[in-house]
Order: structure tokens, then sequence, then C-alpha cells
């Protein structure tokens, strides 16, 4: 009996598509998703930019199956220039702890 070890493509590139964090230099620190919004703030400055918004958070109800609003989040979006050779980083921000920190592409 023959058996194959072939592994699907999409699984090979999991490892490097499954992060997106990552971390970027602002002046002589290191901002990661690590930090504290007061410590990016602190060592990195004002964002060139900042978006706001406040989405509902639901969840299905059991006793009916309709979906149910239950609170609400805070996402900021902050995008850091950081001059004309690299690209900008976009920071989200979710209920005051950073979330993720991107390339903008």
């Amino acid at each position: 009996m023959k058996t194959s070890w072939a592994i699907p493509v999409g699984l090979l590139m999991l490892p490097f598509t499954a992060s997106a964090d990552e971390k970027f230099r602002c002046g002589n620190w290191i901002a990661s998703s690590d930090m504290s919004v007061d410590e990016l703030l602190q060592k990195c400055g004002e964002p060139a930019l900042r978006t706001a918004e406040v989405r509902d958070v639901t969840t299905r109800n059991r006793n009916n199956g309709l979906m149910v609003k239950v609170g609400e989040t805070q996402i900021d979006t902050w995008t850091y220039e950081r001059g004309t050779r690299a690209a900008p980083m976009v920071v989200t921000i979710v209920d005051g702890r950073i979330k993720s920190i991107v390339r903008q592409e």
C-alpha cells in the first residue's frame, strides 16, 4: 500500500500569514503590541492620523436564536508615518489595548 504525504500548500503558508503583528522603530524605541497605549504615546508621540468607532457586541439568544446586543467596544486606529522610504504603520487599539500593528499597503 502506497501512502501519500502531500501537504496542502495553504498549510505550508499558515505560519507566515497567521500573525500580522509587527514591530516598528520610532526614534530610539521599538514599538510593539506588547506596549500599553500610554507607553506608545510616550515613545512614538502622536500619530499622523486617528480614527475611532464604536461597534456593538452581540451574541445569539439561546431561547429564540436572534442576535442581541450585549455591549459596545471602542476601536481606535492610529496611523504612524515613517518618512518617504517606509510604509506607514497602522496600530489598532481595542478597548484601550493594542490589538495589532501592521504595515499599511
